[in-house]
């Protein structure tokens, strides 16, 4: 009997210490299609997608659980990415893209009221109760979540500046099918 004990507990303390190096061994990170999901996002962590973050948005995206279209931020450029990385047919975006923007607080009506500080998802806002706020530029994504929850409206959103040393070539915009049909038919024509 003892010896039953004893091989039993022999081969137990075995396929423990096997199935702990397998798991060690051949453990994977986290969902591989979400890893590259979130390297095409634009990380701007704005919660426009209705997600906290881009990481939530990517996971929520392989799963199968989220359209692709709703990254404001990334747009279209992003979009079209996505479709080709999923295999989805792309669609469009649910509100149109706007020019890139930074916040700027009005230093004359800001009562320093920190509202704003909370809902900046960057931290991009700067300031002490009571204090004027500031916003940090090169942080700020332009996403307007601080716009709302601002009672006296000292924030507006201003056109970031191109200057010639920021300056990039534009992405070409794809040429929508009922054009590509008309140039078809004119070449067809002549």
């Amino acid at each position: 009997m003892f010896t039953a004990i004893l091989a039993m507990t022999l081969l137990a303390a075995v396929l423990g210490l096997l199935l702990g190096y397998s798991a060690i061994r051949f453990r994977v990170e986290g969902n591989p299609i979400a890893d590259q999901i979130d390297a095409l996002l634009p990380q701007t962590q704005c919660g426009q997608c209705g997600h906290p973050g881009c990481r939530p948005y990517a996971e929520a995206l392989a799963r199968g659980e989220d359209e692709i279209n709703k990254c404001v931020p990334g747009g279209e450029t992003t979009l079209l990415a996505l479709a080709d990385l999923l295999g989805r047919d792309p669609v469009a975006l649910e509100v149109e893209e706007k020019p890139p923007a930074v916040a700027l607080i009005d230093e004359q009506t800001c009562i320093g009221c920190t509202l704003c500080l909370q809902a900046c998802p960057v931290d991009a806002i700067v300031g002490a109760a009571k204090q004027l706020h500031g916003v940090i530029a090169s942080e700020c994504t332009g996403c307007e979540l601080c716009l709302p929850p601002c009672p006296v409206e000292c924030i507006r959103m201003v056109p970031v500046v191109t200057d010639i040393a920021h300056w990039r070539w534009p992405y070409p915009r794809p040429v929508p099918r009922h054009h590509q049909d008309a140039h078809a038919s004119q070449r067809e024509a002549a």
